[in-house]
Parts: C-alpha cells; sequence; structure tokens
C-alpha cells in the first residue's frame, strides 16, 4: 500500500524519532511512505476549547494535504479520533468539505490499528527484554474502539513480560487542554494513575498516545519514581533493530 504519515503535532515537536521509526516499520512492513506538505494540527485543541471556527480552518488544511493519499496512518489515536469523531459535526453546513472528510476517515488508521487490523501483521519479529505495563488511552479506546491491537502487538515481542495495569481503563488526566484549565483535578488523576503504574511493578510503561505518557512521566519524575515510559512504535523500533 501507498501509506501518507500523519506525523501529529505533538510528535512533529517533541518526538520527531518516533515519526521517523513508524515510516521505518511500515516500509519494513511492504508499504511505499511518503509525508504530504502542508499538513498541520487536525485541529482538537481548537475544538476542545471551543473554538470551532478556527478549528475547521486547521481541519480544512489537514483534509486538503491528505486529499489524494490512499492510506493515511498517525502515531495517536486522540488525533486520527478527532478526525472520525468530531469532522462530520466540524463540516455539517459544508458539503464540499464533508465529503472530503468522511473520506478521509475511511482511509485514516492509528497505527497499531493499521498493522494488526488491517495490514495483519502483528508479529514484527521484535524483541525487547523488559517488565512492562500498558496504559490505554481514552480516545483511542471509547471513541475509535481500539482494544485488542496494541496488545497484540505486544504479546509478540520477545522477551517482553506484560503485566496487568490495575484500573487501567482510568484517564490519566492529561487530555490536552483539561489539564491546563483544570490542573487540581488533572493532578489528582495523574496521581491516581501513577499509583496504579507503580503497583504494577513494572519497570517500563507502554502506550500509543505520547500526550498521555508524556504526563504521567512527568508525574512519575516529579514524585522522584522514575518508571521508562516509551510508545509502543518506539518499543517497536527498538526491538526491531538488528
Amino acid at each position: 500500500m501507498k501509506v501518507s504519515l500523519f506525523a501529529t503535532c505533538l510528535a512533529n515537536a517533541l518526538y520527531p524519532e518516533m515519526d521517523m521509526t513508524m515510516a521505518r516499520i511500515l516500509k519494513y512492513l511492504g508499504n511505499t511512505v511518503d509525508v504530504p506538505e502542508g499538513q498541520a494540527c487536525c485541529g482538537q485543541i481548537a475544538f476542545n476549547s471551543g473554538y470551532f471556527d478556527d478549528a475547521r480552518e486547521v481541519a480544512r488544511t489537514l483534509i486538503d494535504s491528505f486529499e489524494h493519499s490512499e492510506i493515511v496512518v498517525g502515531p495517536s489515536g486522540s488525533c486520527i479520533a478527532m478526525i472520525h469523531e468530531y469532522y462530520p459535526m466540524l463540516f455539517e453546513k459544508e458539503p464540499a468539505y464533508l465529503k472530503k472528510a468522511n473520506d478521509l476517515i475511511q482511509k485514516s488508521y492509528e497505527f497499531t490499528q493499521f498493522v494488526v487490523d488491517v495490514l495483519k501483521k502483528p508479529d514484527l519479529g521484535a524483541s525487547y527484554s523488559a517488565k512492562a505495563t500498558y496504559h490505554p488511552s481514552c480516545h483511542a479506546t471509547r471513541l475509535l474502539e481500539i482494544g485488542d491491537a496494541p496488545l497484540t502487538l505486544l504479546k509478540h515481542v520477545k522477551g517482553l513480560e506484560l503485566v496487568p495495569l490495575p484500573e487501567a481503563q482510568l484517564c490519566c488526566g492529561f487530555g490536552g487542554t483539561f489539564s491546563v484549565k483544570m490542573p487540581k483535578i488533572s493532578g489528582a488523576m495523574v496521581a491516581e494513575k501513577a499509583q496504579h503504574v507503580l503497583d504494577s511493578g513494572a519497570d517500563l510503561l507502554l502506550g500509543m498516545d505520547m500526550g498521555c505518557l508524556m504526563n504521567i512521566k512527568g508525574y512519575l519524575e516529579k514524585i522522584n519514581k522514575p518508571v521508562k515510559t516509551m510508545h509502543i512504535i518506539q518499543l517497536l523500533g527498538e526491538g526491531m533493530k538488528p
């Protein structure tokens, strides 16, 4: 397949190596990969803050940049969920862009979802020795209904001991602008999530949204309980190195 990479703002700005790793894995699986120029934010931050016109403006840019793509794959369930869940509402009064938005919805996937459910290639031949636990991010789980795909990939990583995360379904408290607008509530939520990570006994926390991982890692460092955190893509990239 010809796959277009949706870099996402957070990955592009803070974790560009993750986008590079994602491209490397997709090529390893036999796909051609391109990165369409002009792609920007999905509009989630503006949308969550109630600035629908601004969200619509950047969403149009994103839609246009992927208009001619065959498949679109991103490393963030949150950003892909924004497209799937809220673009139809944003463009309900713009028939031309509503059609384009629906076209993008039909061809866009979160990374683990694409590899496991579309390519049907759960075993990438990766090896990584660690005792790990997995945090299922809210948007990927609730809005995209991604359940087993990330765990299926992880169960095929040789040497990885996967242990349950207590109360895994609970939000980590990040929520993008939520953590800024409601810092006390957000702080209490991430404190609870961090304790559950520690209770798991894992020395590695895995997830599929860097926003969640960044939030949890920051709190663990604050309380001097450093637990290594990695996106699933980062783990696979490390584990697939010769």
